[in-house]
């Protein structure tokens, strides 16, 4: 190894652990999760569908008559359990398709349990609440995906596929 390669592993262990840092110190809030759409259980499909569409997001959340958390609907749910059984969605209401009593963390928990859902439980959007159960913002796998890519500095942003550097001597695009 020569002396370029070594500072420059240097340099990403030093990355590497900032990174790691952040992953277990910040916070859901740094995400900038978005603010909920919330319908009742008695919102049609359609309704849901089209809001989503409106708002550019990838699910509804279902609340109860004081707002609180009680379910939610997202565009798997659309495929898997609305169009891959021919539904109605004029007719069909989202307490009949919807997931009930999800996971929901708060915006000052980790960044770290986001991920857990994510990656261990299969979520792509996990609901945010406040300490009464009603829903504050969503986070979605995206957003995390976001945070990340900013998290990783230009050099290893820009490694060439593989465990090799192409030119050790200046930082490319691959």
């Amino acid at each position: 190894m020569n002396e370029f390669e070594e500072e420059y592993s240097e340099e990403i262990e030093g990355e590497l652990r900032e990174i790691r840092g952040a992953l277990f110190n910040d916070t859901i809030a740094v995400l900038s999760p978005a603010e909920p759409i919330c319908l009742r259980e008695t919102a049609m499909v359609h309704e849901a569908v089209q809001s989503m569409l409106a708002r550019h997001q990838a699910g509804v959340l279902v609340v109860d008559a004081q707002g609180r958390l009680t379910g939610i609907f997202t565009e798997r749910d659309v495929l898997n359990r609305v169009a891959g059984k021919a539904l109605d969605v004029r007719r069909t209401p989202l307490s009949a398709v919807m997931t009930p009593n999800p996971e929901a963390l708060t915006v000052s928990q980790r960044v770290a349990y986001a991920v857990h859902c994510m990656g261990v439980a299969g979520y792509r959007t996990v609901p945010l609440v406040d300490a009464e159960q009603r829903p504050v913002g969503v986070v979605t796998v995206s957003d995390v995906i976001r945070w990340l890519a900013n998290l990783f500095p230009e050099a290893v942003l820009n490694l060439a596929p593989g465990d090799t550097i192409k030119h050790p001597g200046r930082i490319d695009a691959g």
